[in-house]
């Protein structure tokens, strides 16, 4: 939360669902940290949660009455579930236990809590509690798939020590401040960035989707990126009032509207149309630029031998992030690069910061189980420096599941955040 002015949170309505656990006390904490950045809470406790803090609790903390009952009269006639699930601006989940992710995922309306997160058409933020064994279960693996899938985001959960004695594992609740720097994310993402154009006057260069290196006339060297998620930065860069430039290796989408796009195959191609391209106050390298590429490309397509498959020998492709990052002209002041790892995601992006020479490297997972090459939702973690020359504090933030277009906008909130501060 280090630097954050809570605009997103400020004046905004969250209603938190409390689930059965021993982590509920924690939502206590949750509560309180809200209303301190200016949120109005509404509480609902399901029954299992009751046996670990009372409605009258949470809702002293919270600063009203707290629901737990879907058929109480009283409170019925007063606000109503589905009320309750319109008259907010998100709903968090916390903690979510096993029994009410399953719930979720089988679309249960049996209690006020199931009925709620049913109804709402609010985004829906959880924050999964449970023991280890039980989060690591396939059935709460598929009940997750299925949220995820469902447009729900999750913040969590964290490794450590279990209420149970002996047993540590992954399973602990994120803590309050990690939900509440979710929930802002969140919402700056459905937000329309303050400030009108907060962009405006600056120029933006974009990368964006795979690069294609020849073999042959017919073959070539080529990865699963589908552009989605940089064209989605673009076109919100575009609605922050950037004049855009959006370079794009070959894809399956349209052109978006209000920019100068240009379309390249290899990645010299994308580095001959990046410099020509500057100067630029903000570059994003969104693009998988394919590492290596053929030394030799056949003049007609290669055929099988007798011997077998011919040679291929491979050279490396330019770096298009570190040459334009260690320009001494022309530097964008702001560079951002993104990893996409399969493996040691976080120390993989510190290395890749660090050689690189950029400003923040945006760090997704993009493992075959992540779903991410092609899809429609990523999960990101942003890693910027923190002081100059050798006293370097290396910042991750990680952000909740999101669409490509959220992670694009809390992407954007952020770099007008930086360029403000800079002005």
């Amino acid at each position: 939360m280090t630097g954050s002015d809570h605009r997103h949170i400020l004046g905004c309505r969250v209603l938190i669902v409390i689930g059965g656990g021993a982590a509920a006390y924690k939502s206590l904490d949750l509560i309180r940290r809200l209303r301190e950045r200016g949120a109005a809470v509404r509480v609902v406790l399901t029954k299992a949660a009751q046996e670990f803090i009372t409605p009258l609790l949470a809702g002293a903390i919270a600063g009203g009455h707290a629901y737990a009952d879907l058929f109480d009269a009283r409170t019925e006639f007063d606000v109503g579930h589905i009320r309750l699930a319109r008259d907010t601006d998100i709903v968090v989940a916390a903690p979510a236990t096993a029994d009410l992710m399953a719930r979720m995922a089988g679309g249960h309306a049996d209690d006020l809590a199931a009925t709620v997160l049913l109804a709402t058409q609010a985004p829906v933020l959880i924050a999964p509690a449970m023991n280890p064994h039980m989060w690591i279960n396939a059935t709460t693996r598929r009940n997750l798939a299925q949220l995820v899938a469902d447009g729900v985001a999750v913040v969590g959960p964290n490794e450590g020590e279990m209420a149970e004695a002996g047993e540590a594992g992954l399973g602990r609740v994120a803590e309050p401040l990690e939900i509440v720097a979710a929930v802002e994310r969140i919402l700056a993402g459905r937000e329309k960035l303050p400030g009108g154009d907060p962009l405006a006057g600056r120029r933006v260069l974009v990368t964006a989707g795979p690069t294609h290196e020849p073999i042959d006339p017919v073959r070539y060297i080529a990865n699963r990126s589908s552009g989605k998620q940089g064209y989605a930065i673009a076109a919100a860069a575009r609605a922050a009032g950037a004049d855009v430039i959006l370079i794009s290796g070959p894809v399956e989408l349209d052109d978006p509207p209000g920019m100068s796009v240009t379309h390249v195959e290899s990645a010299r191609e994308m580095l001959h149309a990046v410099e020509t391209a500057l100067p630029a106050d903000i570059a994003i390298f969104a693009a998988a630029v394919a590492d290596w590429r053929v030394a030799h490309e056949g003049e007609q397509k290669l055929k099988k031998t007798a011997a077998g498959m011919p040679p291929l020998q491979l050279v490396e492709n330019p770096d298009i992030l570190a040459t334009i990052s260690k320009l001494q002209k022309l530097r964008p002041a702001l560079v951002i690069g993104f990893a996409a790892e399969t493996e040691n995601l976080i120390e993989n992006a510190k290395a890749k910061l660090a050689r690189k020479g950029c400003d923040w490297i945006v760090a997704n997972d993009v493992s075959p189980a992540s779903g991410v090459m092609g899809g429609d939702r990523n999960t990101v973690h942003l890693l910027t420096r923190d002081g100059n020359g050798v006293h370097v504090d290396i910042k991750i933030e990680s952000w909740p599941v999101m669409t490509k277009e959220e992670v694009a906008a809390t992407l954007v909130a952020r770099i007008a955040s930086q360029a403000e501060n800079r002005s």
